[in-house]
């Protein structure tokens, strides 16, 4: 098994954990990434007691080896076991003697110094370091070389984990806050959820790739910006066309606006394959088909959108939903755009949603319009031609971006805040 390492120049921490108690034994688990390039640590820790099921994993753990996987005690020295007993378990499969080195020699070192420095620190309390025992199962890259850095981003790991462990860290508030803010270092992109409203939505009614590709090149980088893959764009390409959109803007949130009519799954099921983050539904669909696309877009982890462009009562169709959307549209068209804007009652629409809804006002909203919409209680602003078919994309969605007055997210903020 082999992890990809993070870039060189990203120095990254998280630490995870599960407190809780087993009968009268204790039982808790930490995890924790530090470092960065080849060399990055990777601790998954379990303390517990020696009498527990912790002690009897701990056994069975250091009896019943495994080729490229020899579980190894912690010393600090040779001859020098650290307290509580830990047991350095590799969780990939050591196939160089260089490895295996480096495993034994400042993996080991790391661990068990990082355990005694907690225990001296204060970390174990009055426990009985004898009835304690501890598993470590450690990460280490083929290609680490540097064994200073091994050394020490391990220690910090160990640390950073057994910490956690006994904070009980993170907390449920902790949780809910941080788990759409996050980026996995590892896994190279972002997958952007909408927390941090009011937001931009770019509509990309288009039917040229190479204009497809000008507006999505020109359009400024913010985290308050989304792009909706419109109607007529998906008619001329299909869903094929999420992932071309991805490749130019990678960590963009992509809408795909199928105003779903009928079989609501299915379709819900398709955007979401096609790596969309969220699809729209129009709330002219029947009840069931409605419900059927929400439910999906649910399971499938992306949001559903109802368009409630010709509907007469959105409050009505959003009340009689047993299963609620994600987000609803008021949207003026096109061909109407001669029109005044009516957007309702957005209180209570968030009301029949049961509280929880982002409200999105579509239909040829200027710059000078946004301020209005947002003190109507607009969560996403939606422009199209406004944007799209500007001289000077980039400045006229700034124009726009300007109106919501909103900061990037996070952008001094390092990954090791809590």
């Amino acid at each position: 098994m082999t992890i990809p390492f993070v870039p060189a120049g990203i120095l990254y921490t998280v630490a995870t954990n599960y407190s809780y108690q087993m009968g009268n034994f204790m039982y808790l688990i930490g995890e924790a990434l530090v470092g960065d390039g080849p060399e990055l640590a990777h601790l998954d820790v379990i303390l517990g007691d020696k009498q527990g099921p912790v002690g009897t994993a701990f056994a069975n753990a250091l009896s019943q080896l495994s080729a490229g996987h020899t579980p190894l005690l912690a010393v600090i020295r040779p001859n020098l076991l650290t307290k509580p007993a830990t047991l350095v378990i590799p969780k990939v499969t050591l196939k160089k003697d260089a490895q295996v080195r480096e495993m034994f020699g400042p993996v080991q070192a790391a661990v068990a110094k990082a355990v005694a420095d907690s225990v001296e620190e204060g970390v174990f309390a009055d426990k009985d370091l004898d009835s304690v025992v501890i598993l470590a199962s450690a990460y280490l890259n083929a290609e680490a070389k540097d064994y200073n850095k091994i050394y020490r981003y391990n220690y910090g790991a160990t640390k950073l984990a057994i910490a956690r462990a006994f904070e009980g860290f993170p907390d449920r508030k902790t949780l809910l806050f941080e788990k759409d803010r996050a980026a996995h270092a590892v896994m190279g992109f972002k997958v952007q959820r909408l927390w941090d409203p009011p937001y931009l939505q770019v509509a990309m009614d288009l039917v040229e790739m190479e204009k497809i590709r000008k507006v999505l090149t020109e359009l400024p980088q913010n985290d308050h910006l989304i792009i909706e893959a419109g109607t007529p764009l998906i008619k001329k390409f299909g869903l094929n066309i999420i992932p071309e959109i991805r490749k130019l803007r990678p960590d963009a949130f992509i809408i795909a606006d199928l105003k779903i009519l009928d079989t609501g799954n299915l379709e819900a099921r398709m955007a979401a394959d096609a790596s969309a983050d969220a699809v729209v539904i129009s709330g002219l669909a029947p009840q069931a088909t409605l419900e059927k696309a929400i439910t999906e877009a649910r399971k499938t982890g992306i949001y559903s959108i109802v368009d409630m462009l010709n509907v007469p009562d959105p409050v009505k169709v959003i009340k009689a939903l047993k299963a609620k959307p994600d987000i609803v549209e008021l949207h003026r068209a096109i061909d109407a755009e001669s029109s005044a804007h009516a957007w309702g009652d957005i209180p209570a629409l968030r009301k029949a949603a049961g509280g929880k809804l982002l409200v999105a006002t579509a239909g040829g909203i200027r710059v000078d319009g946004v301020r209005k919409a947002l003190s109507s209680g607009a969560d996403i602003i939606v422009v199209g031609r406004a944007i799209t078919a500007s001289k000077d994309i980039h400045t006229a969605a700034d124009l726009f971006l300007e109106q919501l007055n909103k900061e990037e997210i996070d952008q001094f903020r390092v990954m090791t805040d809590f």
